[in-house]
């Protein structure tokens, strides 16, 4: 990886996160995002594709995870403000992951990946639909469509990165909802968005793979 691939990525990220509040209010009224102001998710944006570059170094696919990363920052904004994953983002997404990583596996003539790939979107969606499907669980088919995408880069990691990936954005927000009752900042019937645990929780799985 070359020097200057960190810091590239960093000033990209920044200006991604400039742009997220404006794209995110194409989806959602202007007022419940009124608050996310471009000073913050600048600043976000910049931590989460340089350590998407620092993580992943030459990797052909290190284009791939930072176009989803940009449309996964304007997901966890729309998920935060009023509980919605658009269809048309979370298929934006997941067009990137398969045509840029089909790309990517030509490339470099490495066809096994791109199967890796696929297999993790297809264990993704299947273990989210078990969830979603369990008896009082407040997962959303929209959490499931966005774990299957983000099960494409995991799974074009490898194994590890994908177990990773399933477990942490569970752990994630298992423990920010415990905390919040704790605080009794929510009550056990108040839902909370779970899009932005899953995008935290696969790119933590990114820098720990």
């Amino acid at each position: 990886m070359s020097a200057g691939a960190p810091l590239w990525a960093v000033l990209l990220g920044a200006l991604a996160g400039l742009a997220v509040p404006a794209l995110a209010r194409r989806f959602t009224p202007p007022s419940p995002i009124r608050g996310c102001s471009p000073l913050l998710l600048g600043p976000v944006a910049a931590v989460v594709f340089g350590g998407l570059a620092v993580a992943l170094g030459d990797d052909p696919a290190l284009p791939v995870f930072l176009a989803v990363a940009a449309v996964g920052l304007v997901l966890a904004v729309i998920d935060l403000a009023c509980l919605r994953l658009p269809d048309p983002l979370v298929g934006t997404a997941g067009s990137l992951a398969v045509g840029g990583l089909t790309g990517a596996a030509i490339l470099v003539g490495t066809p096994g990946r791109l199967v890796g790939a696929l297999v993790g979107a297809v264990v993704a969606a299947a273990a989210h639909v078990l969830l979603a499907l369990l008896p009082g669980s407040r997962l959303g088919f929209g959490d499931v469509k966005l774990a299957a995408v983000l099960g494409l880069p995991l799974g074009w990691l490898g194994r590890d990165a994908l177990v990773a990936g399933l477990l942490l954005p569970h752990l994630l927000h298992g423990g920010l909802v415990l905390v919040l009752l704790a605080t009794r900042r929510v009550r056990r019937d108040t839902l909370l968005p779970l899009g932005p645990a899953l995008l935290a929780g696969a790119w933590l799985a990114v820098l720990l793979s």
